[in-house]
């Protein structure tokens, strides 16, 4: 071999070392990063158990003490005592609720269970009000509470089976998030039944007290009344948001994600618009359930004003007619840099609807609807069925401050923060320059809001 030759095969050789270097390199970097990116999936599953497991041992705590409360009021003898048991029960299903929707189980498999705790929470806290105000409970209120107090008996022997399951690692929360209820389908060992299943058949026949008084219609249909219809697909919203936009008015119509976990689940899209180049992109989301307009915006610059504030709601009325929403009223309103954001409440044989709320942005320029958000409506809008007013409107004026000047007058239904709604005589007044609204309770005559009017520059709100 000359020395050129060996200069070659030198070469090889160290050209095959450095390829050789190089793969070892590149396995190690991968081996490394497979045990870190498996060291992250662990701890990230771990971190799941953890929370499911936490908010699991919170509810079975949460049904535990409605039981426990349910059983003291039926043995209440004053009504003192009996609205600080109630109301404990109504705090305490309000957080069994709470964590029972943080468990990866679909809403629809666990409904009647999270129908019965709702129901719970506002039937204690009406009965409790009843107590607050020195009135005794009914017979059929009683009856109504020991129904409650043994459905929570069964929920809580379920509940305390379950937790022996988790114990012995025979249900994990990780595989029934990846792989969905299914996975208790599976027949194992001193287990006959699905655990959740089981807690569902408990309820199955469960549907609802029906009782007197004025919150009975909310606390018995179940949560988001105006979400109806059936389920969609990702196609078929496409198609629901580009017929809201205007086909004729988009360039381009693109697919965001799916948000499974949210509220109210929906199809996200973003859309491109022709001839819009100052406008951003619009957001749209299309609900899975019925296929409804959950929210749509898109921003652009609104350089003047050329329609009033009554201009543009009335024009706000027009665009939801013609969107299928009947019977909406302008509210309230903010107004800012050229756009006007409307309340409109639903009205039903001229009672207006407060809980069924939708949000129009307007531009002030053209009169351009820009946004709309229907959250309120979709979780409360229906035909309810109205008891006549107990308190006729001149005696629930019998309970107004003197000196309120009264400017209008009718009848609201009005949402709580306990969930519940109750039909009231709205009064609009003004005492000594500052303007209010009144609520008096329609079944009983007692004062059950009082707000603030604030006339702004940009709008009239409400505190």
């Amino acid at each position: 071999m000359n020395i050129k030759e060996k200069v070659i095969d030198w070469k090889d050789r160290l050209k095959d070392r450095h390829m050789l270097t190089i793969i070892v390199v590149l396995i190690s970097i991968i081996a490394i990063l497979a045990l870190v990116i498996y060291k992250k999936q662990t701890e990230y599953r771990q971190a799941s158990e953890n929370s499911y497991n936490q908010a699991f041992y919170e509810l079975v705590d949460y049904v535990q003490n409605v039981e426990n409360y349910l059983g003291k009021s039926l043995i209440s003898t004053t009504p003192e005592h009996g609205a600080e048991t109630l109301t404990n029960v109504w705090k305490e299903a309000n957080l069994a609720q709470t964590y029972l929707s943080q468990l990866p189980i679909s809403s629809n498999e666990l409904e009647n269970t999270s129908k019965f705790l709702n129901q719970v929470s506002d039937y204690s806290y009406s009965l409790s009000r009843k107590n607050i105000n020195n009135e005794s409970l009914t017979q059929e209120d009683l009856d109504n509470l020991k129904e409650l107090h043994e459905y929570s008996v069964n929920l809580e022997n379920v509940l305390n089976q379950l937790s022996n399951d988790i114990n012995d690692g025979r249900v994990k929360w990780g595989e029934l998030e990846s792989k969905g209820s299914s996975v208790f389908a599976r027949e194992v060992s001193n287990i006959s039944k699905d655990s959740f299943k089981n807690i569902e058949q408990e309820f199955h026949e469960y549907a609802g007290l029906i009782y007197d008084g004025a919150f009975s219609e909310h606390i018995t249909r179940a949560n988001k009344v105006g979400l109806t219809g059936d389920d969609i697909d990702e196609e078929k919203a496409k198609s629901i948001a580009s017929e809201f936009v205007g086909n004729d008015r988009i360039e381009e119509i693109n697919f965001n994600s799916f948000s499974e976990n949210a509220d109210i689940p929906t199809f996200d899209f973003t859309i491109k618009l022709k001839d819009e180049e100052n406008a951003s992109d619009v957001s749209i989301s299309i609900t899975k359930k019925g296929g409804h307009i959950l929210y749509s915006n898109f921003d652009r610059n609104v350089e003047s004003e050329n329609i009033d504030e009554e201009t543009a709601k009335e024009l706000g009325i027009k665009y939801l007619e013609e969107k299928g929403y009947k019977n909406m009223k302008a509210t309230y309103y903010i107004k800012e840099e050229g756009i006007m954001t409307v309340n409109y409440a639903y009205v039903q044989n001229d009672v207006t609807m407060y809980p069924d709320l939708i949000k129009l942005k307007i531009a002030l320029d053209n009169g351009e609807i820009l946004g709309i958000e229907t959250q309120g409506y979709l979780n409360s809008h229906t035909e309810r069925s109205l008891e006549s007013p107990k308190i006729s409107k001149e005696e629930a004026k019998e309970k107004l401050n003197k000196n309120l000047d009264i400017k209008s007058e009718g009848l609201a239904v009005i949402p709580t923060e306990y969930k519940t709604e109750i039909l009231c005589w709205e009064f609009k007044g003004t005492v000594d320059g500052t303007d209010f609204l009144v609520y008096i309770n329609a079944a009983n005559g007692k004062e059950e809001d009082i707000l603030t009017i604030v006339n702004t520059p940009n709008g009239t709100l409400t505190m």
